[in-house]
């Protein structure tokens, strides 16, 4: 990355703090912070994606908005902290899009746990001859 794009990250990470650090608003101010954390969203990716890559994340925004979301979160996340060499090219993010898949998919496990032995026949007695008492 060049130092003009560093520079517009950091200047981007500073104008985030200082909205932070505002305090309460009103609405029509949070809209206008809204519109400008969006702005500095779109700015960050437009400089760290390639184009071919652009285009993907807007297909998957397209299709399920939450992983497009988690996906820039961790794009603009690795900018900042300084681990992204270059732009980030298709197969590039193929891979993050694995990765933040299988991050969810790991939350998302159900465990089933079934009974030992399960049911038997003496069970079903005893659930017959209790109803009937």
């Amino acid at each position: 990355m060049s130092d003009s794009d560093l520079e517009a990250i950091r200047q981007a990470r500073r104008q985030e703090l200082q909205s932070q650090q505002g305090g309460s608003q009103s609405g029509g101010q949070e809209d206008a912070q809204k519109n400008r954390e969006a702005e500095v969203r779109s700015s960050i990716l437009s400089q760290i994606l390639e184009p071919a890559a652009a285009d993907r994340l807007g297909r998957i925004r397209l299709v399920k908005a939450s992983r497009a979301e988690d996906v820039e979160n961790r794009l603009i996340m690795l900018a900042r902290s300084g681990q992204l060499r270059g732009q980030v090219s298709e197969t590039q993010l193929k891979d993050i899009l694995n990765a933040v898949s299988e991050q969810q998919q790991e939350t998302e496990k159900v465990t089933v746990q079934r009974r030992k032995g399960g049911w038997d026949d003496d069970d079903l007695d005893d659930l017959l001859n209790d109803d009937d008492s």
